[in-house]
């Protein structure tokens, strides 16, 4: 009983952290338990009743394997347990929701004790989580004519399973809880610092917003126990900068509902909130527990006499309250009117249909969209085996077709994928599609999270329909510390027997690849036309359309290579004038979303695909743009692209992949030699003229147009969370694009970071360039802040070695990396040196490395929330501004912001990241860095 004792210890260890005992996922932990249960003598039987009964992981984890079948005894009597009655023991396999207690299920239902198949037929008649092999017995059963499997198949017809659930209340009362105001990050529900523990729900639920908060909401629970509370972005949108399903389940931990008695900390259907509603990647993972997501609207606009905006000094508009949401204020949600009412419902106070369509409605009633997923393929399989039309259940897809329009580019890869849509129906922005998933990513901080949703739909091979999938190690990289070692391991042996090309071999033949996952995923995305699914909200591929998506649905993904989702609108965005010699590509970058406010005032991207007609950059320079768009509040982006700059990208894409193949990273399906064969396929299509580079139609409709004038860029653009603003809804946001020269040369800084998903092997050649000449001008180099550089992948460090742009880096380094010996204790100080780092995420990812609190850091990275790069000190707030590559590491250098005159001396001769709107030599674009 070694493992049983070791769990009383690790029991105690929580009491003192204020935990419950952890949920039992190992088998061999749970057979000890069984056996004191059996044991009527033994002084621990009633403890481990209650760890058998209320404490094991459900779906395909061992110990739900171990439980199931002592489950299967009880009821076949060859197991006595006097507190779990036979029909308690179905109750339990019940709640269980596939893999090994649909296997238990099976067994008795087509067995020979009628009695037994009948309750046990019952039971699956609930049951939706079944795979190949379950529906392959149910089959084989119903065809040698055994009526259980008959009795089962109608009820699955029928889709029983849905329509027997209780119908959505028509009124929800609920009482709000304002978590912050202005735009509300996921950082705030769920720090990146705390990413090690967010499979251990309990215990992750500790770190959401603080302990202070989390006690207002217990204390509204008190006062209103009989509504639900919901969690608020006043002034601002809920969930910005990632799809976290750690943040929905947290909230859901402290406002949900307990999705079954018998799984602990596993709870549903949060209510969430916002200003602006809820941020686009967010809003998908509120879907998947059946939670809702509502946008207020309850500060407006004040208007002028003319209906114009009123501006304030800073020249933003001001905003007037229409109706409060002040924490403890009592509203009442009409599911059926679709209305957000006051408490007794007198007054109207917004429309709330958007978050009550049907679809959502059905996700809400299951209580989470899985269910649905898998409940339409059981209800598809059932009728095509009776040989019946299946009855019209569920909500029919949304079809919008407008005749004689166009298609966007997202459109038209949205129709090539869709599944289930009648052969010539074109499909416009608007409509609700399942679309085959091509490429896949799950990151290493949420990958845990994803094994559990695979475990939880009993899911155990990723489906032949996905092309190609990848597990980082990426957001873990800086610092191989015990938490590193303790769940790294674990998850890529995991992933790589579920099918995915792993970072880390769980074998250790291949060195530790800990690339950053979007650039891994750019350069595995091998046609313009794919749809790709990451675990991050950084998914944002330059090749094809990519959405950041929470772990559930990457499992979603991964296990039946769909998404079910809305086609969104697009806006279009083109260029004009000419990029002047001293800017940088992501200048341009940081312009486009400035200028685009200042065309029309409010956020046109937010929740929309942007459609960026770059055509002459390659994929690794485009994915700086495409990126970003993350930031822009955009749903997702596509790139369209010249054809030869196209086949240069997918060049550039295979020769990566040859890489990581010869690294022995292929596995034994040849998942990386078959991308570039798609490659290769792709590429003959368009020399050919079979199939040009993806555009979109000339008739097609967007929402908007965003024309970006070049010349109006005329200095180095930095992105500032205006930490200081006297408005809080302003801070911290990715709104306020300052040139370089507002700081005027004076602005300290306490550390340069370039490195992220954001760079591409040009910015490190920048880097060594710039060190180059600065060498040569002032006779040294001479760092006044620190510098770390971490370049995104091993491939690009491996080329710049080739190119002796490594060996200048190194020439002026203080730190360099060291795979053989990985720093296992996170760097709390700097030194005013360069520092070499390990490719991955590092500060930009917040959960490792971080700057000194307090510090002033400028970085080319995509995070300026507050604490993510770098908290707060009692003296000051810590702020992390973003920048390009030469304004990063010159201000490095000064130890403070350039002037205007200082940047372009720095950067004259420096071959930067160049563009040109494209024209009909589009390829002239290109950048000598390839």
């Amino acid at each position: 009983m070694s493992l049983y004792n070791d769990y009383l210890k690790e029991i105690e260890s929580r009491k003192t952290q204020g935990l419950h005992p952890k949920p039992i996922e190992d088998a061999a932990l749970l057979g000890e338990v069984i056996a004191h249960i059996k044991d009527l003598g033994s002084e621990h039987r009633a403890d481990c009743l209650k760890y058998f009964i209320y404490n094991t992981i459900p779906g395909t984890t061992t110990a739900a394997g171990e439980k199931a079948e002592f489950l299967k005894k009880i009821i076949l009597g060859t197991e006595t347990v006097a507190e779990i009655s036979r029909a308690f023991a179905f109750e339990l396999l019940s709640h269980m929701k596939g893999g090994p207690s649909i296997k238990v299920l099976l067994d008795l239902a087509l067995g020979e004790d009628a009695a037994i198949a009948r309750e046990a037929g019952d039971v699956l008649k609930t049951q939706v989580f079944l795979y190949a092999a379950d529906t392959d017995r149910l089959k084989a059963a119903y065809d040698a004519g055994n009526p259980v499997a008959r009795d089962i198949l109608e009820s699955y017809a029928k889709a029983e399973f849905f329509t027997k659930l209780p119908e959505l209340e028509e009124e929800i009362k609920v009482v709000t809880y304002i978590a912050a105001e202005g735009d509300i990050s996921t950082d705030l529900l769920s720090p990146g610092n705390q990413a090690h523990s967010r499979s251990d729900r309990e215990l992750h639920g500790k770190c959401m917003i603080s302990e202070a908060a989390q006690a207002e909401i217990r204390a509204l629970q008190a006062q209103h126990p009989d509504k639900r509370v919901m969690m608020i972005a006043e002034k601002g949108t809920m969930g910005v900068g990632s799809s976290r399903m750690s943040g929905v389940n947290n909230v859901a931990l402290w406002t949900g509902k307990q999705a079954s008695p018998y799984v602990p900390f596993v709870n549903i259907a949060p209510i969430v909130a916002g200003t602006n509603g809820i941020s686009p990647i967010f809003l998908t993972t509120v879907d998947v527990t059946g939670g809702i997501g509502i946008d207020l609207k309850n500060w407006v606009k004040k208007l002028d006499e003319n209906g114009n905006p009123v501006l304030d000094n800073a020249g933003n508009p001001i905003l007037v309250q229409k109706y409060s949401v002040d924490t403890g204020t009592v509203l009442t949600i009409n599911t059926r009117t679709k209305k957000l009412l006051n408490e007794d419902g007198s007054e109207e106070l917004a429309d709330v249909a958007a978050s009550f369509r049907p679809q959502k409605v059905e996700s809400m009633r299951a209580g989470g969209s899985y269910a649905i997923v898998f409940g339409k393929k059981l209800q598809t399989f059932a009728a095509e085996t009776l040989g019946i039309e299946a009855p019209v259940v569920f909500s029919p897809a949304r079809e919008v077709s407008h005749a004689g329009q166009g298609l966007t580019a997202v459109e038209k890869i949205f129709n090539r994928n869709a599944v289930g849509v009648a052969p010539g129906k074109v499909l416009h922005a608007g409509s609700d599609v399942r679309v085959r998933v091509n490429i896949v990513g799950s990151q290493d901080t949420t990958g845990l999270m994803t094994a559990q949703e695979l475990e939880a739909m009993a899911a155990t091979v990723i489906s032949p329909l996905v092309d190609g999938a990848y597990q980082s190690g990426c957001h873990t990289a800086s610092v191989w510390d015990l938490k590193a070692q303790a769940n790294i391991p674990k998850l890529m042996s995991f992933m790589h027997k579920f099918g995915l090309i792993t970072a880390r071999d769980p074998k250790g033949a291949y060195h530790s690849m800990t690339d950053v996952i979007h650039k891994v995923l750019n350069d595995i995305t091998v046609d313009d036309w794919d749809i790709i699914i990451g675990g991050d909200s950084h998914t944002r591929m330059s090749k094809g359309v990519a959405f950041g998506a929470d772990s559930g649905t990457v499992a979603l993904a991964l296990a039946t290579g769909e998404a079910t989702m809305p086609i969104p609108d697009s806006v279009k965005v083109t260029f004009k004038g000419t990029m002047k010699g001293h800017v940088d590509f992501r200048d341009v970058v940081h312009a486009t979303q400035a200028q685009m406010l200042k065309q029309f005032g409010d956020n046109v991207f937010q929740g929309r695909v942007i459609e960026v007609h770059i055509g002459t950059l390659l994929a690794d320079q485009a994915f700086t743009f495409t990126d970003w768009t993350a930031e822009m509040k955009a749903k997702a982006s596509i790139c369209i692209s010249d054809d030869e700059t196209l086949i240069g990208s997918l060049e550039l894409a295979k020769s990566r992949i040859q890489v990581m193949i010869d690294k022995g990273m292929d596995n034994e399906a040849g998942v990386l030699k078959g991308l570039i064969a798609k490659a290769d396929r792709r590429i003959a299509e368009i020399r050919s003229g079979e199939k040009p580079a993806l555009a979109p139609d000339a008739n097609a409709k967007y929402f908007a147009e965003v024309v970006v004038d070049l010349d109006q860029i005329d200095e180095p653009m930095i992105a500032d969370p205006d930490v200081n603003n006297p408005d809080v809804s302003k801070r911290y946001t990715h709104d306020t694009i300052r040139p370089v020269s507002y700081y005027g040369g004076e602005k300290k800084v306490d550390l340069g970071f370039v490195g992220s998903c954001m760079v591409h092997k040009g910015d490190m050649k920048i880097v060594a360039q710039m060190l180059k000449n600065l060498e040569k001008a002032n006779g040294k180099v001479e760092f006044k802040a620190p510098l770390v550089v971490a370049a995104p992948t091993y491939n690009i460090i491996d080329e710049l070695k080739a190119e002796g742009d490594w060996e200048v880096l190194q020439k002026y380094s203080g730190f360099e990396f060291n795979d053989n010996a990985p720093k296992n204790k996170a760097r709390t100080e700097y030194e005013n040196i360069l520092y070499l780092e390990r490719p991955g995420c590092n500060l930009c990812m917040g959960n490792q490395e971080k700057a000194e609190k307090g510090d002033t850091v400028l970085a080319t990275s995509t995070r300026l929330f507050q604490g993510r790069v770098v908290e707060d000190s009692a003296e000051k707030k810590g702020e992390s501004l973003l920048a390009s590559t030469p304004v990063v590491v010159l201000s490095a250098i000064l130890g403070r912001t350039p002037s205007i005159d200082e940047y372009k001396a720095a950067v004259e001769g420096i071959d930067l990241t160049k563009f040109a709107p494209p024209r009909d030599a589009l390829a002239s674009g290109r950048s000598i860095h390839f």
